[in-house]
């Protein structure tokens, strides 16, 4: 049977997209397989594709206290993925506090200097992070909040593209709604609660999801700020391991591993919000 070119377009689309799936998946399934290979497995030429023996024993020396002629040592992954997981909870938390309603503001009120700082913030978005870090750094010790977690959450907190983000979504909100709310003697506040938050909702979690993620992979500003090994974040943790045992390849995989897979279920858990997140911010821009 032949076929008509709007099918042919299709299978060719599908094929298209499932090979560049299968590019994009590639080095997160390698990740996987090298982490259960024996030591040092995965160093040899050419690179083997399959473990000759499946082996739990990174993840054992990864995260399971040991003792090591007479003495207990361990590498602290878990502790560091307990601070990585309170320092991004309250990053998110506290991010969303902040940008959610900023982002209503920008769109909907009209307040003096409005159109000037909104210019002001989008200009800063072409300047690296990185320039801001000694400074920051400086300002922070002379505060006091080096190697502290409050040195590492404080400058996350407002972050513009999330502003940014939530300004476009609330633009699609008719303003007819709100001025029928204020006619009916609501407040700013209460209009912003029950009208305005609830059709955010998708944009908020999605939103969420984008702070979690870019506070749980932080390297460098945790990298700077944090001296004490107790007070290390999941990355930084990891950077300490691979200084020690940059050719363990197996070992450093199954770090990786550990580090992707919390984020990887909160994305799977969320995904479908964050799919209507992305399509209505796009749409009602």
């Amino acid at each position: 049977m032949a076929l008509n070119p709007r099918r042919l377009r299709a299978i060719v689309l599908n094929a298209a997209v499932a090979c560049v799936t299968l590019v994009t998946l590639l080095p997160f399934v390698w990740m996987v397989i090298v982490s259960f290979m024996p030591r040092y497995e995965s160093s040899r030429y050419p690179p083997p594709l399959w473990p000759s023996r499946w082996t739990l024993g990174n993840y054992y020396e990864l995260l399971v206290r040991r003792q090591y002629d007479g003495a207990w040592f361990d590498y602290r992954i878990l502790p560091a993925m307990g601070n990585s997981l309170l320092v991004a909870a309250i990053s998110t938390l506290l991010g969303l506090l902040l940008t959610v309603p900023a982002g209503y503001a920008f769109a909907k009120l009209h307040f003096r200097g409005r159109e000037r700082l909104l210019k002001m913030l989008i200009a800063s978005l072409v300047i690296p992070g990185q320039v801001a870090m000694l400074p920051l750094f400086l300002i922070f010790r002379e505060l006091g909040l080096v190697d502290s977690y409050a040195g590492v959450i404080l400058p996350s907190l407002a972050g513009i593209f999330a502003i940014l983000f939530v300004r476009q979504a609330t633009l699609g909100i008719p303003d007819e709604m709100i001025d029928a709310a204020r006619l009916d003697g609501a407040g700013e506040t209460r209009i912003f609660v029950s009208i305005v938050l609830p059709l955010l909702m998708p944009i908020t979690v999605t939103l969420a999801l984008f702070l979690f993620l870019g506070s749980w992979n932080d390297f460098l500003w945790p990298l700077i700020v944090l001296s004490d090994q107790h007070h290390y974040t999941l990355p930084v943790a990891v950077a300490a391991i691979s200084r020690e045992h940059a050719a363990d390849g197996e070992l450093m995989m199954a770090a990786a591993v550990v580090t992707t897979l919390p984020v990887l279920a909160l994305f799977l858990a969320l995904q479908r919000y964050y799919i209507g997140g992305l399509l209505g911010g796009s749409i009602k821009g």
